[in-house]
């Protein structure tokens, strides 16, 4: 399954990264925190892997036992995206959606319908408020509040 949007001149899709590469996914990144099962780095031809901006753990098992709690999952997601940890890989991943005309950020979830690599998508498409304190103006403000606390 590929699901696509254009905004501007990006076109960002989603696509299972068990599904074979194509030379219009564009820049093909891995949003998941562990490496597909059963599959070779050539195979997966990825370009990027972003695995800190998956969810944690904790949240990937509660999601998977209650599925039908997207809607509380996404919340607790854009939460996690919000922390420290998850600014080095939102920079990263809005660099390569301002480079590159075509960007496909791949998952292994079996649901295909509703996982975390759509939200990435919809942060990117601007559909969805991105969380506060992230995307690249929020990384720049970061940085500069870094650098005046080494200056004290």
């Amino acid at each position: 399954m590929i699901v696509q949007r254009s905004l501007f001149l990006l076109t960002v899709a989603l696509k299972r990264v068990y599904e074979p590469a194509s030379r219009v996914d564009g820049a093909r990144v891995l949003v998941d925190r562990l490496w597909p099962r059963g599959l070779t780095k050539e195979r997966a031809a990825i370009d990027e892997w972003l695995r800190h901006l998956a969810p944690s753990d904790e949240l990937r098992h509660w999601y998977h036992a209650r599925p039908d709690q997207w809607d509380a999952f996404r919340k607790k997601y854009l939460k996690e995206l919000a922390q420290p940890e998850c600014q080095d890989g939102l920079k990263k991943l809005y660099e390569l959606s301002h480079k590159k005309k075509r960007l496909t950020l791949l998952f292994a979830s079996k649901n295909e319908e509703r996982n975390n690599a759509l939200v990435l998508k919809q942060l990117l498409d601007g559909m969805r408020k991105p969380p506060s304190g992230t995307g690249p103006g929020a990384v720049h403000s970061l940085r500069r509040r870094e650098a005046a606390v080494r200056r004290r």
